[in-house]
C-alpha cells in the first residue's frame, strides 16, 4: 500500500501552496487521510487529518484558520491547502492514511495509528 505524496516546494511567507496525497493499487474511499510534518531537528508531528467520507476533521492548533485539509474521493487523493505560510511551516510533509478510522475534532493524529504512509514532499518558506 503506497501513497503519494506531492505539492511541496519554495514559497515566500505568506504565500500559500496545495499538497495532494494520492494512491495508486488501493482505494482512499474507506480510509482516514492524515498530514504530517517533519521540520529539521524536530520530531514528526501531526498536522491535520480528515476521517473517511469527510464528515470530521483535525487540526493542530499552529495550523488552524490557514491550512485546510480535503478529499475527493473520485480522484482517489487528498488535499492539504496551505495559506499564510510562515517560515515555521518549512518541513517535509508526510501523507498517511488508515482504514476506519475517524478524525475528530480533538484527536491528535499519531504516527503509530497510520501503517500507510508517502515518501514526504519539501515544503520551504522564506521570509
Amino acid at each position: 500500500v503506497q501513497l503519494q505524496a506531492s505539492g511541496g516546494g519554495l514559497v515566500q511567507a505568506g504565500g500559500s501552496l496545495r499538497l495532494s496525497c494520492s494512491a495508486s493499487d488501493f482505494t482512499l474511499d474507506y480510509y482516514a487521510i492524515a498530514w504530517f510534518r517533519q521540520a529539521p531537528g524536530k520530531e514528526r508531528e501531526g498536522v491535520s487529518c480528515i476521517s473517511r467520507f469527510g464528515s470530521s476533521t483535525y487540526y493542530a492548533d499552529s495550523v488552524k484558520g490557514r491550512f485546510t485539509i480535503s478529499r475527493d474521493n473520485a480522484k482517489n487523493t487528498g488535499y492539504l491547502q496551505m495559506n499564510s505560510l510562515k517560515p515555521d511551516d518549512t518541513a517535509v510533509y508526510y501523507c498517511a492514511a488508515e482504514p476506519n478510522l475517524n478524525c475528530y475534532t480533538d484527536y491528535n493524529p499519531l504516527i503509530s495509528d497510520f501503517t500507510s504512509w508517502g515518501q514526504g514532499t519539501l515544503v520551504t518558506v522564506s521570509s
